[in-house]
């Protein structure tokens, strides 16, 4: 063990907790959980106690998995109402030599002079730097020079929508330790040669809403989030067989299809509805009403492309939850193009989509750390003799399981 990192994702329908380790380059998970989500609408935390309460339901999840307590979190904040704007700090390099502390004195330069009042800083997302008022790179560490301008993607929110999670997560005693988004996580879940080049989106299909983000080289540059996603599927599908919301989600997770044409007639599911009735819904049927809906979400997910960037996007990623149904690739390949494809996370033990964004933070957590010229880890020294010593806790670490399991990431190197 050398370096752990956890992350959550607080949704409308479940909270995603997870922590990974970083060793030699290389991200192993050990664990992660997705448990049900209480007192969050579209995203925003509406009643506190009830949060609370799911919140910790995660990281006792987690907590015994593991064997230790987790009381360090990276946290994702809400997307609503975020603005990107490309700042410019400049500082003068104290011994001729540009270091890791220039490059961030550079960037703190710029936030200052760029951040307002009623905002909060979330994230940066760093573009270039230019030494001695001519000379541009992506990395100027050990090179010589008199000044030093650093350019990026400032990331803010309003107020509210850091405080109102870091608040419910200190009130836990879990210390926060950086915050993110989304728009940020994701990406950094699905980065390749051809995001890094080019313009495309990023689509997150939750439970409450869909959040669309467009990106230029990896950075992101416009984000909308729209009341629409998975619970209205839900709804749909509760209100054509009078069953219950609970219900029609597990109809639709485990037996709809999102393409109606791959759907079986012949292939049934029995449930009981409002009226205590056992029926039987027929695939074919269940699937139509899937499709309809999904294509209600298409529709918006195009628009607010469209209005989002007049460029021509040359990727559209899906994730989140919903990405997840059975043959949903065939119906967003039919409705927007070969561009388009379903995210796939690499990180065995944590496959589902929902969790991209909570994986990502920490990627986009570890990037900022090399960028500092730091080393971190959210544990203590005693926990990590406790993970490594095998234990009823933790899954063993034979070849055939997750922990034996990992993927590397390029850290610039």
């Amino acid at each position: 063990m050398e370096h752990v990192y956890s992350s959550i994702d607080i949704g409308s329908d479940t909270i995603k907790l997870v922590v990974c380790e970083l060793y030699k380059n290389h991200l192993n998970l050990l664990a992660a959980t997705s448990t049900p989500a209480k007192g969050i609408k579209r995203g925003l935390i509406v009643d506190p106690k009830l949060a609370k309460e799911a919140i910790k339901n995660a990281f006792d999840e987690v907590e015994d998995m593991l064997g230790i307590r987790i009381n360090k979190v990276i946290a994702s904040v809400p997307n609503y109402f975020a603005e990107y704007t490309i700042i410019n700090g400049q500082v003068k390099v104290a011994d001729n030599i540009i270091t890791n502390k220039d490059m961030v004195e550079a960037y703190k330069d710029g936030i200052r002079k760029s951040i307002q009042p009623n905002r909060e800083f979330v994230n940066i997302v760093p573009i270039d730097f230019k030494i001695n008022e001519k000379t541009i790179m992506k990395d100027p560490k050990g090179f010589p020079g008199q000044t030093l301008e650093a350019r990026a993607m400032m990331i803010t929110t309003p107020k509210k929508n850091v405080y109102s999670v870091v608040s419910i997560l200190e009130s836990m005693g879990i210390e926060v330790v950086d915050i993110s988004t989304s728009a940020i996580g994701d990406i950094y879940s699905f980065k390749n040669k051809v995001i890094d080049g080019s313009v495309g989106a990023m689509v997150n299909i939750g439970a409450g809403t869909t959040c669309i983000s467009i990106y230029n080289r990896s950075i992101p540059i416009n984000t909308s989030v729209v009341n629409i996603g998975g619970l209205d599927i839900d709804k749909d599908i509760a209100y054509a067989y009078k069953v219950s919301t609970p219900d029609a989600k597990k109809i639709k997770e485990k037996f709809a299809l999102a393409y109606q044409k791959n759907a079986d007639v012949h292939n049934t599911y029995e449930v009981t509805n409002f009226e205590r009735k056992k029926i039987k819904i027929n695939q074919l049927e269940v699937s139509k009403i899937v499709n309809t809906s999904l294509n209600k979400i298409l529709e918006k997910i195009k628009e607010e492309i469209n209005d989002l960037t007049n460029n021509e996007v040359k990727y559209i990623i899906i994730t989140g939850g919903i990405s997840n149904l059975e043959d949903i690739e065939y119906l967003f390949h039919r409705s927007l193009g070969a561009k388009v494809n379903i995210g796939k996370i690499k990180l065995l033990g944590a496959r589902n989509n929902k969790y991209s964004t909570a994986i990502g933070n920490i990627i986009y957590f570890i990037e900022t750390l090399k960028l500092k010229g730091q080393e971190y880890t959210m544990i203590s020294r005693d926990d990590m003799e406790v993970l490594a010593t095998p234990n009823k806790h933790l899954v063993s670490t034979s070849e055939d399981t997750m922990l034996g399991k990992v993927f590397g990431y390029f850290f610039g190197e």
